[in-house]
Parts: structure tokens; sequence; C-alpha cells
């Protein structure tokens, strides 16, 4: 935990206030006994009303004070805590960012998701309780055993004994709690899990009719956080009841020994009353203590958490002095490329060469799982290559920016990806200061101005999480048009044609082949009818090149192609 204190930094002066403050606290919780002690000695006992009423206001001013302090502490420290709690999460948030495909995998979604908002939350509520007790507690615990000492030290020796009985019952109670803490963080991420994959494929479960299989998985899962949840209360549950006990036996104590004393004549009635309460507040400040050790476990549980991912070093980053752009514009080519996913048996992709000039249209074609998405995710730099280099603009793409290289390419995912708002911002995301023309062009050029305009609202309709209230064919359309927008010097098109109709399709090609005059595409398809009328054709194979050329010279000269034609159309329409 100490680790994530570095984001408190800029809050020296709010701690330092709330120090102050909380310190104040305690020197006038410590003071007020003494001021009754007084009264009771010296005002009731003597029939000394003027020494009452004077002593009495100053124990008012006193304990008006120390509640202005407590408010003021209680204020600074909850900002100070939640704005720590911001910079966390911001800098967790900042750094899932700039992972790799590989690191957001390694870690799974739904424990990214727990660690930036519940992990987030626990560390933030254990700073608060720590602002307010770390000083208070040992003040008030420390102070109460001095000003104990100072009215009977012979009466102290009753918290001789209760103070280690207090200490022993929390530390083995503790000890019990801490392991199930750290356990409960992992039983959350697999609820989360259990929950995102639920609500994800809710029409894949219905489909199926896997409803009641489904609720027994939720419930294995809830349960299992339930019943480590519930023997941790039980363990924490018997933590106040058992300090409350000792507490109580404590007060009785004092108070049996301290009549013995007052009888004898070895000690005032004032200075009992007062010894009572600094015996009260050494036990409360041991309370504050078992709070605590309630609270950090979890806390600390949740801060190794949130370290591991910001320990986590992204496998791509930027070069410490990246070169320029390149002066070529649209260019893409592969030099002897070799790709492996971590832990692999074997390459994605061994010793891809080709190149890509400005204006010309690749297809990329192969059967399933023969490395056709993983070649075009090499170029963004979502992954970076084993071996050999791939050459944006003649630059190779790790010698300048991510940034630079992105801000080239329009990118159509395989699967799409919509965003919560209007169809004209999720158009827009591709460029935000395309204008409404730009917006309503790139539509049309993605063939969607027609269901688009269809639409309540039309390019001001609402789009629901995640897309849900449209099909697959008008997603893909929406997401070719945030390409289009963009107007990029290359576009990369991966299978996402798969969901339109042969019609629409057709006519998508047509109008991208308009729009795109000077760019280069690079476009991955199943469909021999959407990538025969390519420049060329990269036909893959396990990861390899076993084809490079126009429509019919792949015929001629490659088996892979031909079997994927033959397999889609028939002897006329192949001839």
């Amino acid at each position: 935990m100490i680790k994530l204190y570095r984001f408190l930094a800029p809050f020296k002066l709010q701690i330092a206030a709330v120090l102050l403050l909380v310190l104040a606290q305690s020197i006038a919780n410590l003071y007020l006994p003494t001021l009754m002690s007084h009264i009771v000695d010296t005002g009731i006992l003597q029939d000394n009303i003027s020494y009452i009423v004077s002593v009495g206001f100053l124990m008012l001013g006193i304990a008006f004070g120390g509640v202005v302090c407590s408010v003021l502490a209680a204020f600074l420290a909850s900002i100070t805590s939640m704005a720590f709690g911001r910079d966390v999460r911001e800098a967790l948030f900042s750094r899932v960012e700039s992972f790799s495909l590989h690191e957001v995998d390694k870690f799974g979604t739904a424990t990214l998701i727990t660690r930036t908002t519940n992990d987030v939350t626990q560390v933030q509520l254990v700073t608060l309780i720590i602002l307010r007790m770390m000083v208070m507690a040992p003040m008030m615990c420390i102070g109460g055993l001095i000003m104990a000492l100072s009215l009977d030290a012979p009466l102290t020796l009753v918290l001789a004994v209760s103070i280690p009985i207090l200490v022993t019952c929390i530390v083995l109670i503790a000890r019990q709690g801490i392991p199930l803490f750290r356990l409960m963080q992992v039983k959350l991420d697999k609820l989360n899990l259990v929950v995102r994959e639920h609500l994800i494929g809710i029409r894949v479960i219905r489909a199926f009719n896997r409803i009641a299989d489904e609720n027994v998985r939720f419930d294995a899962a809830n349960d299992d956080l339930a019943r480590n949840a519930i023997q941790v209360n039980r363990i924490m549950a018997l933590l106040m009841p058992a300090l409350m006990l000792i507490m109580s036996l404590t007060s009785v104590a004092v108070v049996w020994f301290g009549a013995k004393r007052v009888d004898s004549g070895g000690m005032e009635v004032g200075s009992l009353i007062a010894f009572i309460q600094y015996a009260m507040q050494i036990m409360f400040a041991f309370l504050m203590f078992s709070f605590m050790f309630i609270m950090v476990p979890r806390a600390s549980a949740s801060a190794v958490r949130i370290n591991a991912v910001l320990d986590t070093a992204p496998e791509i980053k930027d070069p410490q002095d990246p070169r320029p752009a390149g002066t070529e514009r649209g260019s893409v080519e592969f030099r002897d490329v070799t790709f492996s996913y971590p832990g692999a048996e074997q390459p994605a992709l061994s010793n891809i060469s080709f190149r890509a000039e400005p204006g010309e249209f690749i297809a990329i074609t192969g059967s399933t799982g023969s490395g056709k998405s993983t070649l075009v995710n090499l170029i963004p730099r979502f992954y970076d290559v084993d071996s050999g280099s791939i050459l944006v603009d003649g630059m190779d793409i790790r010698d300048v920016t991510q940034a630079d290289v992105r801000a080239k390419i329009g990118y159509v995912p395989q699967k799409a990806v919509l965003f919560s708002g209007t169809i004209a911002d999720n158009i827009r995301y591709g460029n935000d200061g395309a204008s409404d023309d730009d917006v309503r062009l790139a539509a049309d050029v993605a063939q969607g101005s027609e269901f688009i305009v269809g639409m309540d609202g039309a390019f001001e309709a609402t789009i629901a999480q995640g897309g849900t209230n449209v099909s697959g064919g008008q997603k893909q359309r929406l997401s070719i048009a945030r390409a289009v927008v963009r107007r990029p010097e290359i576009y990369i098109f991966d299978d996402s044609f798969s969901a339109l109709d042969f019609k629409t399709d057709a006519l998508l090609r047509a109008a991208l082949k308009r729009e795109t005059a000077g760019a280069t595409v690079l476009l991955i398809a199943q469909r021999v009818a959407t990538i025969m009328d390519a420049d060329r054709i990269l036909v893959l194979d396990d990861g390899r090149i076993v084809g490079l050329g126009s429509h019919r010279e792949l015929l001629a000269t490659c088996e892979v192609y031909r079997e994927i034609v033959s397999s889609q159309l028939s002897e006329e329409e192949v001839a």
C-alpha cells in the first residue's frame, strides 16, 4: 500500500492541515476530563459557584473548538481521500490504455474493471480512516496513559492488565480475518467475470436454452463470495463484543478499585471521574486500532492488485527519440515478418514479405486461423513483431510514435464496436472535426444513409450501449463510415463486409473505390466476389504467404486459392 501513497504527494498541505486539526481535537479531548475533575473537586465540593461557571464556560469553549476541528478534519480528509482515489483511477485507466492487447488479455477485462472500481474504493476508504485516526488513536492512547498516571499511578495497574488482553484479542481475530480478506477480491473478480459473460452472451444463452445452467454458474460464484464474506464477518463480529466486554470490565475494575482509593483518602472523587474518562479514551483508541485491522487487510490486498497493474510495463512503447513521419504517403511494407502469440508453440505468421503501394487495393484471404487478422493487427502496432520489420510511409513503425502511425490508418475491426451516443457521434469518432456534410458523405459511402434516415432522429438517433438497437450489418456500415470520415492514407477492413448482403456489398465496394482513390486499401474477406476485383490478392495458409497476385494469376498458380474459389463458385462462374 505504501507505493500507492505516492499519489498523495500533491496533497501535502491538506494532509498537514488534517493532522493539525486532529491533533487539536485530541488535545481538547484529553484536557476536558482534567477540567471536569477540577469542577468536582474544587467547585462542587467547596460549593464555589463562580469557579464552576468559569471552568464550565472554558469546557464549553474547548468542546466547541474540538467539534469545529473534528468537522474541518473530516471535510479535508474526505476531499483528500476522494482526490487520491480519483488520481489512482486515472493512473490505472491510463496504464491500461497503454497496454498491448496481450497485456489486456493477461489480466482479463473483468479483473481490470474490479481493480479500477472496487479495489480503488477500498484503498480510498482506508486512506480516509488513516487520515482521521493515525494521529488521534496514538495521541489518545499515549496521552490518556500519561494523564491517568498523573492522576493515580497505582490505579493505572488496572489498565496494565486490560490493555494486553485487549491487544491479544485484536491480534488473534485479525490473524484469522486477514487471509479471508485477501480472498474476497479474487472471488469478487470471479463473480464479475460470470456476470459480464452472462450479459454479453445473453442472446446465445437464451438461444441454446442454457439459462438454468448459467443460473447454476452464477449461484456457485455468488455463494462462494457470500460464504467468504460471511466467514469474515463472523470472525470480525467477535471483535466488537469482545472489545466492549473488556472495556466494560475495565470500567467496573476502575470504579471498584477507585472507590477503595477514594474511601482510603488516596484519591479525590473528581480524579476518579477523570480517570474513568481517560481509561475509556484509551480503550476507544484501541477500538480505533481494531477498525484499522478490519479495513487495512482488505485495502492491502486491493493495493497489491492495483500495483500489479501499475507496475506492469507496457510491452509496446514509443521510441525515446521518435523519427518524423516518412515522406511517402500510404505505403505499407512487410519485410520478412515473423510473429508469435505469447505462449504459442508455433508462429502465427512466418516470413511475411509484401508491399502495398498508395492507390492499390490488396485483398487478403485464406482459411480460418491462417493469420489474416493477425497480419493487419500488426500494422497499427497492437502487437510487436518477433522479427523482421513493418514499414508505413517508408518508416519502421517502431521508430515513430504509435499516435503518428495510427493517425494514418482508418481501421474497421472484425467485430463492429459502437459506443453509446448518437449515430453522428459514432461516425465522428473517427474525426472529431468532421462537419455535418462529411458525416453524411461517409454514411453515403458506407451505404448507411437509407437506414439512418429511417431511424427516429436520423443522424441524431441514439445508439444504445454496444449498439444493441441496430443490426449486425448496420453496425458494420457505421464502423466503415467511421473509418471513411477519417480520410486516412491507409484503410484496413478486417472482414468487415461479412454481415452485408451481396447487393450492399457490391454497392459499398464501388463507392469505396471512388472514395479511397489514392489511398492504400487492405481488405480481409472470405467471399470471392468481394476480393476478385482487387489489384492483388494475398493468400495465407498456416501463417505463410502461399500466393500473391491477381484473381486470374492465382487461379493458375495457387492451389489454396483455387480451393477457396471452387468452394464458393461453380465451374462455369470460375471460367
